[in-house]
């Protein structure tokens, strides 16, 4: 039992890995073409036991994929994104820079931009529609801002 339950998470990383699965059903389904008989409950536990998350991909689409499956590519791929589709304006005074987004939208973007890495970024903080990023420091603000400004030019 235990080794059949190891073999079925295992195929589901490498399901993950090759497919966009959107939901348990749509997971349930490619498992069961490779030969596994699963229940949606039985899904949803390995779901949770695997860690598995749900990110962004084409096509405003989300799909599961693993925790550490972020890399910085798919990270500057989802920043453009939001910066193309959300960002309104950007503001930089000192070492902040404010990013203004159409409502809803400053979440999803401070995320992104979290989620990017970029050392020189001390923190986000997100409301409805207003962005505060932190940068650290000073002196490189005005790159930070032009890397900004590149990616809302798209």
């Amino acid at each position: 039992m235990l080794y059949m339950k190891a073999r079925r998470q295992r195929k589901i990383l490498e399901i993950i890995q090759q497919e966009i699965i959107e939901t348990q059903e749509d997971l349930a389904a490619s498992l069961r073409k490779c030969g596994f008989e699963v229940t949606q409950a039985t899904v949803s536990r390995d779901i949770k036991e695997l860690g598995l998350i749900k990110i962004p991909c084409e096509n405003n689409l989300f799909k599961y994929a693993s925790p550490g499956e972020r890399t910085v590519q798919r990270a500057e791929d989802r920043l453009k994104r939001y910066f193309h589709d959300t960002v309104v304006s950007l503001a930089m005074s000192e070492n902040l820079i404010v990013i203004k987004t159409y409502p809803g939208g400053a979440q999803g973007v401070a995320s992104a931009i979290d989620q990017i890495g970029w050392q020189e970024i001390i923190g986000t903080v997100g409301g409805d529609d207003t962005i505060l990023v932190v940068i650290k420091p000073k002196r490189v603000a005005d790159t930070v801002m032009k890397r900004f400004e590149d990616l809302h030019r798209g």
